[in-house]
């Protein structure tokens, strides 16, 4: 048997795991914990440890078993995990991808809002050839994992009739992106508002990405004139983003405890 807590953000959600379970059996639990007909079901599992100091570490396994550096959206849930453990505010989580801070805004019952220290993203344009040979001109964001978000003006005309989760997974697997990547199909509605589908790696679609949220914000940012303030929408939710100059990008959110309970394992 191995405990679970199940959380999500914005519809993006995740099982937290606190005891032991060896490495080496990580990918595996995961992707029996994930399965959404035959396990619990969820985008990924978080491993949670002590890391002394009064910190925590964390290790994320997605849905396919792969091992993801970090998820915005998986450290905010861990986060409120913790806040409902012990009643404290304020958790410094180390991830793959380095420390992440976490502040508890507000909450109510199971529920929280979270403000995350995402650190300093990474932008660069960049432009990939798919298949057919048509080009795709988009932005390159490394926020501690890899993005690549992609403005509507940045489709060819060869992918109008093809449904945005086949461009995102050619785009996830693509000899361009050797260890694979997120992939961003973002509409700019304002200079302080954008709305964003997101294809995940290890996972697919999803109906949000903390991550992604943070990405596509940068990208807009830097190459869209988007004001250092923004509301990043997807199919689950909005989240905030704010990054001022030359310091760490801020992301808020809301996190959301849904279940405790147990799985045997196979």
């Amino acid at each position: 048997m191995i405990a679970f807590t199940k959380a999500h953000a914005c519809g993006n959600d995740f099982l937290v795991v606190d005891e032991p379970v060896a490495p080496e059996s990580m990918p595996a639990v995961s992707k029996m914990l994930c399965a959404r007909n035959t396990g619990v079901g969820a985008d990924g599992v978080e491993f949670l440890s002590l890391a002394g100091n009064g910190a925590y570490s964390i290790r994320l396994f997605n849905a396919d078993g792969s091992e993801a550096e970090i998820s915005g959206n998986g450290t905010r849930c861990v986060a409120a995990v913790l806040a409902q453990q012990d009643d404290a505010d304020k958790f410094a989580l180390h991830t793959g991808a380095g420390l992440r801070r976490c502040r508890i805004i507000s909450r109510e019952g199971p529920r929280y809002t979270i403000e995350t220290e995402m650190g300093i993203p990474v932008v660069a344009a960049k432009t990939i050839t798919l298949g057919d040979g048509s080009s795709i001109d988009g932005t390159f964001v490394d926020m501690g994992n890899p993005h690549f978000v992609i403005f509507e003006d940045g489709l060819p005309a060869s992918t109008s009739e093809t449904p945005w989760q086949q461009v995102g997974a050619e785009i996830c697997g693509h000899s361009a992106f050797p260890h694979g990547v997120n992939v961003e199909f973002v509409r700019v509605t304002s200079t302080h508002n954008v709305f964003f589908h997101i294809y995940e790696r290890g996972v697919g679609p999803t109906q949000s990405s903390g991550t992604g949220t943070c990405a596509t914000a940068a990208a807009g940012m830097v190459f869209r004139n988007l004001q250092r303030t923004v509301t990043v929408c997807s199919e689950g939710g909005e989240q905030r983003v704010t990054w001022p100059l030359e310091k760490s990008l801020m992301l808020t959110g809301p996190a959301e405890i849904i279940a405790r309970g147990a799985c045997f394992l196979l």
